[in-house]
Formats: structure tokens, sequence, C-alpha cells
């Protein structure tokens, strides 16, 4: 868990699939999508240009209809391996910095993922990162159901 005093969140979490599968998982719009949010949650309207300096955007629609607009531009980007993005969900130019590391350990994959930028008190970040937790699970269900789906 993250340090209360620490404005930032740091999650490691391991899946059975080798890197490029989480990787692709994060630079694929239709899988990003399928992930990134928790029911009943939908994702819509995904767009990557997975280039540094490649923007992406995802809008964000809750239970009760309301809609976060995702966007960001990508900072660094060595496939499969590592990812680094900035990420906000309002206008302007106050971004945070996510940055994921794909290492491969025992025919799967430890995650490392890291968000900063110092623009959310100690709760908010709290909140982020159970926000992030959730999503991960919804990223392992994807991924599972990946490698279960019948090849052809």
């Amino acid at each position: 868990m993250t340090d209360p005093t620490t404005p930032d969140i740091s999650i490691t979490r391991r899946f059975e699939v080798l890197p490029d599968a989480v990787f692709r998982a994060w630079t694929d719009p239709a899988q990003f999508a399928q992930w990134f949010g928790t029911s009943p949650t939908t994702v819509e309207d995904v767009a990557m240009d997975v280039r540094v300096g490649g923007a992406w955007r995802a809008r964000m629609v809750l239970g009760d209809g309301t809609t976060i607009a995702w966007h960001g531009s990508y900072t660094e980007l060595e496939p499969p391996h590592r990812l680094a993005l900035t990420l906000a969900d309002r206008p302007g130019d106050e971004f945070e910095l996510v940055t994921v590391d794909f290492d491969e350990r025992d025919g799967g994959t430890e995650m490392t993922f890291t968000q900063s930028g110092g623009h959310m008190n100690a709760e908010q970040y709290r909140e982020a990162e159970h926000g992030w937790r959730a999503f991960f699970d919804d990223l392992e269900a994807t991924l599972a159901t990946a490698i279960d789906a019948p090849a052809g």
C-alpha cells in the first residue's frame, strides 16, 4: 500500500503470460477498453498513437452516465519491457506520469506500475491506487480470457 505521506502510487502485480501480452494489453485500444475501468464502467473512443510523443485518449462512462475524458501522451516505449505515459482526466497541463515495467519471471510477467506527479492529495492517491488495483484485477481476467480463447 502507498505510504499516506507520499503522493504517488506503486503497485507490483504478477500475470501468468509473457511481457509482450501484457504490454499489448496496455497499447492495443480494444484490449485496453476491456480492462481500464471496472463494471459497470465502460470505456469508449480509445485512440492510441503508440510512439514517443504520440497521444492517447479514452472516454470512461460510469454506471450513472457520468463521463471521464482521459488523455495524455507516451513519453517512453521499450516494447515489451517498459511503457511510460502522461495521464490526466481534466483539461489543462497537470498530468500525472505513469511508468509500467514488464519483467519476465518464471514464464510470466512481473508488472511494476508507478504513478506520480503531485497533482492530488494523499487521500486522492489512495483512492486512485484502489482504482488501479481493481483495473489490474480486470487486466488479469482479460489476459486469462485471451489465453483460454480457442485458436483459429
